[in-house]
């Protein structure tokens, strides 16, 4: 795994593909993609924070509630298709939007209960991004007793955490105001170049996304830091609706 700068890569095509099919069910107040945020619900937010970032297109692929979420959200300017089988787990839905986006097109991954995602991040993946490879938004945080940062995504997510530990200044250690360790981990979003699109499916099972590619293949992903940019946290549980604020 190899932490990057941005480097630039201009006439990259990609298309976001966001993932909001789930029903909530830890959180418990519905469908996450119709959650408010700034006045308009969550995964119509985010699907033009991808379209700003410079996704050419975005797929949003919907599945619970997914009447509803066409309803309530302004999706116009995207493709939107439903997942019928939303509770196989993430891994269906992740296939679905591969299946869905243009074949040459390389694949920008995001998640739907990740608020703090901004244009920036999406341009900083774009900018950095090499032919082959997989590079993924990465953030720093306090590590918790269970080793993954507070509310990034665990091992069960698409991705998984990543082990390297440094400081917020970018020295390994810890925190020496607070006796704190900081590590950059993996998060949201992912770009998959599109030659990798195929190898990457074929591994995708369940609810592991591309979790199971990156872990068997750990040189082939870039890491960017977009830690002044977000968290990278998710909602997962009624605390973490202050990421809604």
């Amino acid at each position: 795994m190899e932490n990057i700068e941005e480097s630039g890569g201009p006439g990259v095509r990609v298309t976001g593909v966001l993932l909001a099919a789930g029903a909530g069910t830890r959180l418990g107040l519905g469908p996450k993609a119709l959650l408010p945020y700034r006045g308009r619900p969550l995964v119509e937010v985010l699907a033009g924070k991808l379209l700003k970032g410079g996704c050419r297109e975005v797929v949003v692929v919907v599945g619970a509630g997914a009447s509803e979420v066409q309803a309530a959200a302004a999706l116009a300017c995207c493709r939107v298709v439903v997942n019928p089988e939303w509770q196989s787990g993430m891994g269906s839905s992740f296939l679905l939007g591969n299946n869905t986006a243009d074949p040459e097109d390389h694949l920008l991954i995001a998640l739907v209960d990740q608020p703090g995602l901004t244009p920036e991040i999406v341009r900083r993946l774009l900018a950095a991004h090499h032919p082959g490879r997989i590079t993924a938004a990465a953030y720093r945080g306090p590590e918790s007793d269970g080793g993954q940062l507070g509310g990034l995504p665990d091992a069960g997510s698409p991705l998984g955490g990543s082990p390297d530990t440094h400081s917020p200044d970018g020295s390994a250690g810890h925190d020496g105001n607070r006796g704190q360790s900081w590590e950059l981990r993996r998060g949201h979003p992912l770009l998959i170049d599109g030659s990798l699109r195929a190898s990457v499916a074929a591994t995708v099972t369940g609810d592991a996304g591309a979790r199971i590619f990156l872990r068997t293949h750990p040189e082939l992903v870039d890491e960017v830091d977009c830690s002044d940019q977000s968290s990278g946290e998710d909602i997962d549980t009624p605390d973490q609706l202050r990421l809604l604020r």
